[in-house]
């Protein structure tokens, strides 16, 4: 067993007060449930202590994201392996108009991916929902890679700005 010294604690401090915040977002964005992005960040800081151990790393903040994502994609291979379970009070508060704020969350980003064109929709199903890398896309859209980035931003820019029209709209 490992003897942790103060100053194995301290750079182990250090890397979650510097990356803590950028993990969680970009977690967030992928997830969007708050719940479910805790548990990832939580178990992708887990995942980097048990393999660093308390050595410093280059690019800590890279790092914890890669591992991050591969926990995303696993957990999405998981509810796609046994399916997903269904909320039938979630589904019956928002047939009656009350829906929990995930819920409405998730509907809302459904209904602004509907508004994309479908090239848009596609390459945001692929880099972002399913986690593919740009040139796996690319090969899947038919596509040079720097057209997959180029696509990918505008269709982020897009459902941002169709999110920020409803938003206003339900405001």
């Amino acid at each position: 067993m490992r003897v942790v010294f103060e100053e194995d604690l301290r750079l182990l401090e250090q890397v979650c007060r510097e990356t803590w915040l950028p993990l969680y977002r970009s977690v967030y964005l992928r997830v969007q449930n708050r719940e479910e992005a805790e548990d990832i960040t939580q178990e992708t800081y887990a995942r980097y202590l048990a393999h660093t151990g308390f050595r410093e790393i280059e690019d800590p903040l890279a790092y914890l994201k890669a591992v991050a994502l591969n926990l995303i994609r696993d957990r999405w291979r998981q509810k796609r392996r046994r399916g997903e379970d269904l909320d039938f009070d979630a589904l019956q508060l928002a047939a009656e108009g009350d829906m929990p704020d995930g819920v409405h969350q998730e509907m809302l980003v459904r209904q602004a991916l509907d508004k994309l064109a479908p090239e848009q929709r596609r390459v945001i199903e692929l880099r972002i929902l399913e986690g593919r890398s740009v040139a796996e896309a690319a090969r899947a859209m038919g596509r040079r890679p720097g057209a997959v980035r180029v696509l990918q931003y505008r269709a982020l820019k897009k459902l941002a700005a169709i999110l920020d029209e409803e938003e206003e709209r339900h405001a």
